[in-house]
């Protein structure tokens, strides 16, 4: 859902619903700067675009320098994941490419996950888009939209959850120990998971790599783990 003009995306910005992303016009100023300002309070994706950008993308070209797109989806609170005894949750560290995140959707339905955490800032949405590549999974699994995924790490620490980060360098995930509440942590494209937030987890779970390349793709690292703890619990 498109919703443009200056003083419709003010309003728009003013309710609870959920924003995939702004467009802006480079340069902007008054009402623009104004928007802008807005949405980072309230760590809304912005983007800076050229007007031929905006023009493609309003329907009737009276944007006034700025776009935004909406979901309809529902996004659950973060309290109301995960249960008492065994339970497994997925948190998103800068997941932006749409097709990793309905991946991992996919991946920690099929897991038995009670749940996923994005963050609202710099990550994808659950889209159309996200929803079709899930296979349908994002109407099946609760996702939650936070503002800070290591304020989440916190409030899931203090719930019982042991949380680790899904990164090279840590314990390998086949010697661990994986029984009770645990939440993994998948890391974006580019980076991983972040320093700040590899230090707020209980600790780093490595896959051990034989081939030329040094890493995996982030669905396919989750899947590996996830399914690892199913294994481990399995195997009780």
């Amino acid at each position: 859902m498109i919703t443009e003009g200056r003083n419709a995306v003010l309003e728009l910005l003013k309710t609870d619903k959920t924003i995939e992303k702004i467009l802006l016009e480079k340069g902007a100023q008054g009402t623009l700067g104004k928007i802008f300002a807005e949405a980072r309070r309230k760590g809304v994706r912005v983007q800076f675009v050229e007007r031929a950008v905006l023009d493609r993308a309003s329907a009737d070209k009276r944007h006034q320098g700025v776009v935004a797109y909406t979901t309809d989806f529902r996004y659950a609170d973060l309290h109301a994941l995960g249960g008492e005894g065994e339970s497994l949750l997925v948190l998103c560290d800068g997941v932006e490419d749409v097709h990793n995140l309905g991946s991992i959707l996919r991946v920690a339905e099929c897991a038995g996950a009670e749940g996923v955490v994005i963050p609202s800032a710099k990550s994808a949405s659950v889209t159309e888009a996200v929803v079709r590549i899930s296979a349908g999974a994002a109407e099946h699994i609760p996702v939650a939209k936070v503002s800070s995924i290591n304020a989440a790490i916190d409030e899931l620490k203090a719930r019982g959850y042991w949380v680790y980060a899904l990164e090279a360098g840590g314990e390998s995930i086949y010697s661990a120990s994986l029984s009770g509440k645990v939440a993994l942590v998948v890391g974006g494209e580019d980076c991983g998971v972040h320093r700040l937030t590899r230090e707020k987890c209980d600790g780093v779970l490595s896959i051990p790599l034989f081939g030329k390349v040094n890493s995996l793709n982030a669905s396919v690292a989750l899947g590996i783990a996830v399914y690892e703890v199913v294994r481990a619990r399995l195997g009780k």
